[in-house]
């Protein structure tokens, strides 16, 4: 009796096993599903197919020209162009879309885009397929097809935007510019190239990667302070060696020598976390944050290295605010980034944790971010740059203390570090033991003190970093001074010098650096030093220094 229901149940397993296939199957070709079901298949793609797309151009000498269309039908992406720097043109992509089940016969899905001044089909094998490119505006081709099943295939064209730059790349999983040729607009070179990109599919859903302790014990943080991107390559600013242009074709390309720069140090020092503590966007430069963004994130998951950043008073100068920027670096490859609390001041006052080695669930660090805003909103009372707010100092006092019962619970020294863009007033204490070069320029530390110094000591941070002041490459300690007692180490704070060249340098010739953390879990260690980018100290470790040891902050070693 049991062996017979067994076999039932089994049998009834593998008929409908073998119906739902074939029901699959055909309705992958045919469509033989109400919509209301289609809609859940795992080929589907949630959200919609594009169906057409065209550019339009208007110009402010002709009232009858316009930049719209029927948008019941169209949808503007809401980038012009020309990043409206024409005095009298603007330009707009549009697309058509539909929901998958919205589709009807009479319906084609866009499966491939080019852009050129020649129909691709003259120098392509496929010249007899049933699906023929279509001309639109400004060198736009595309490719549509009414087959059954086109909009579940992975050809599907799904999403549609612009990015600018002659250097322009995708960083988004999923999404490919259409080829290296930009679309054809009236200027030329007189303004940014304009590219599309587009994803094909459903959206690809992000792992993101979990910061661990490699198995020796070390790991190592690398810190890119003020790298100033723009959208395009850039101009290079206070660029050494002298005569650097005129050896290099006349120019020195700001981002393409940055990038540069940082790949040669990600080579030699295979960091496990890297740190954008700031003005990763030159804002004036900028009028295209995303394209500046894409530039830096790509570089980073090329080499599959999870990264987090904050704002420093640049980054929202130029055409996306500081919210928007965090929910598009949120969503990259490799990004471990943070909007953070929204009833704390400020976009990206966030931690992470870096897990021990092996399979520990225990952090062995712990990594403050802090957003550290631009400009005194009281520059008379207060002159220069904004500071920390109450209610970020409480937030992190508030998370730290959180923190610390699981910490404890580590078998060895937890180790808490902190990064900022804007320098805290202490910065400037004449009192620090420095190493390094002091105040090559003036700290611009804020003139208002909010006390978050006396917070990071209180809840255990050994050591904050920040950029913002580009040629500043020092750290400091600062000493807890009792009476009749010898000063005790508190807290080291460090600059990390400027990474970029499309920011300021100059003051006496100072050569673009990268500061580097090595962290040293079986000793309880931080070890830190600075790479050049120039000059006689390319290949060395730049005043490498001991700022913590046996999970203490120590003094610098005397000789």
């Amino acid at each position: 009796m049991t062996r017979r229901i067994v076999r039932t149940i089994v049998q009834t397993s593998t008929a409908a096993i073998f119906t739902f296939i074939v029901i699959f199957f055909l309705d992958r070709h045919y469509r033989v599903l109400p919509n209301a079901i289609h809609t859940y298949l795992p080929t589907h793609h949630h959200g919609s197919v594009i169906t057409d797309i065209t550019l339009t151009t208007c110009s402010s000498l002709n009232p009858f020209s316009s930049c719209k269309l029927d948008p019941k039908k169209w949808h503007r992406v809401e980038k012009d162009l020309y990043l409206k720097q024409s005095v009298l043109s603007s330009a707009y992509l549009h697309v058509q879309r539909k929901r998958e089940e919205e589709l009807t016969s009479e319906d084609k899905v866009v499966i491939d885009v080019t852009v050129g001044r020649l129909n691709p089909s003259k120098s392509s094998d496929n010249s007899d397929s049933e699906e023929k490119w279509e001309s639109r505006p400004g060198g736009l081709w595309i490719k549509r097809s009414s087959k059954r099943g086109v909009s579940d295939s992975k050809s599907a064209v799904t999403a549609v935007d612009v990015l600018f730059g002659d250097d322009a790349i995708e960083a988004r999983a999923g999404w490919m510019l259409t080829g290296s040729t930009a679309l054809l607009l009236d200027g030329g070179r007189k303004f940014h190239a304009a590219h599309i990109t587009v994803r094909r599919g459903a959206p690809v859903e992000i792992t993101k990667p979990v910061p661990r302790v490699r198995d020796n014990g070390r790991y190592k943080i690398m810190q890119l302070a003020d790298i100033h991107f723009s959208t395009g390559v850039g101009k290079c600013r206070d660029s050494l060696p002298g005569g650097w242009d005129e050896k290099h074709g006349g120019k020195c390309e700001a981002d393409t020598r940055t990038i540069d720069f940082i790949e040669r140090v990600i080579e030699e020092e295979r960091p496990d976390l890297v740190v954008l503590s700031g003005d990763q966007v030159n804002g004036e430069t900028s009028p295209d944050t995303q394209s500046a963004i894409f530039k830096y994130a790509q570089l980073l998951i090329k080499h599959k290295i999870p990264y987090v950043s904050i704002f420093g008073n640049h980054d929202d100068e130029g055409s996306m605010s500081r919210a928007a920027q965090m929910e598009l670096i949120e969503a990259l490859p490799y990004s471990l980034s943070k909007a953070g609390p929204v009833d704390v001041d400020g976009v990206g006052n966030y931690y992470i944790e870096v897990l021990a080695q092996g399979s520990s669930g225990h952090s062995a660090i712990t990594v403050y971010l802090l957003d550290t805003h631009a400009y005194s909103p009281n520059e008379r009372k207060y002159h220069g740059y904004d500071w920390l707010k109450q209610n970020q100092i409480d937030w992190f006092r508030q998370t730290a203390k959180g923190l610390k019962k699981a910490h404890k619970e580590y078998r060895k020294h937890h180790m808490d570090v902190a990064f900022i863009h804007i320098p805290i007033p202490e910065y400037r204490d004449m009192n620090l033991t420095i190493v390094g070069e002091w105040m090559r320029e003036a700290s611009t530390a804020p003139a208002y003190n909010s006390g978050f110094y006396g917070a990071l000591v209180e809840e255990g941070v050994m050591m904050v970093s920040c950029g913002h002041d580009h040629v500043n490459e020092y750290c400091g300690l600062k000493s807890i001074n009792a009476e009749g007692q010898q000063p005790k180490p508190a807290l080291w704070m460090c600059y990390a010098g400027a990474t970029g060249f499309g920011g300021y340098a100059g003051y006496g010739g100072f050569h673009r650096k990268i500061r580097i953390f090595d962290f040293n879990t079986n000793e309880a260690r931080i070890t830190t030093w600075k790479r050049s980018e120039w000059g006689e100290d390319v290949g060395k470790k730049i005043d490498e220094l001991i700022i913590v040891d046996g999970g203490k902050v120590v003094a610098p070693m005397q000789g």
